[in-house]
């Protein structure tokens, strides 16, 4: 069960599962992504000896220098904690790899965790964060020497449309 999705997570970069499931899938996962960046032959043999698909063993070894390069040892995926199964309340979780296009790699999930952090702060100071901000109007582009000789403070003249005369009866 664990080579199917090891095979799965490699194949589509995100799985969704139980909690126990991806945290015995991660250190797999890790392990092989260790493998692929190595990048030898014997390397290459043992991750066709646990991922059943050779395309993906391909795909990961190809991908690996580059997309994992910059990690140091492990932090190759990120699990995502779900909620609960509606069946039978198991504890779900969303597994992906970490270094996905696009993703700016483990320092960005401690950046936003910083980033929360803040938001947090924000709401426990409501003085700060319930002020509200002024929001400036746009000035005005001068079209005629009439509109430039008025004031940039002075909110801009609407014309307004040329309202029609009351039409006499001719009596």
């Amino acid at each position: 069960m664990l080579r199917n999705m090891v095979t799965s997570l490699l194949k589509h970069e995100r799985i969704h599962t139980t909690d126990t499931k991806a945290k015995v899938l991660r250190g797999w996962v890790d392990h092989l992504i260790t493998l692929a960046r190595r990048g030898d032959l014997h390397a290459r043999r043992q991750a066709l000896a646990i991922v059943q698909e050779d395309a993906v063993v391909h795909k990961l070894f190809a991908d690996a220098k580059e997309r994992f390069g910059s990690f140091s040892k492990g932090g190759y995926t990120r699990i995502v904690k779900l909620g609960h199964r509606p069946g039978d309340a198991a504890p779900m979780s969303l597994i992906e790899l970490v270094g996905a296009p696009g993703d700016k790699g483990p320092a960005a999930g401690k950046k936003a965790k910083a980033g929360k952090k803040d938001a947090a702060d924000a709401v426990k100071a409501p003085s700060a964060a319930a002020a509200p901000i002024p929001e400036a109007a746009p000035e005005p582009v001068a079209e005629s020497s009439a509109e430039a000789a008025e004031t940039p403070d002075a909110p801009p003249a609407t014309e307004a449309p040329e309202a029609e005369e009351p039409k006499k009866d001719a009596e």
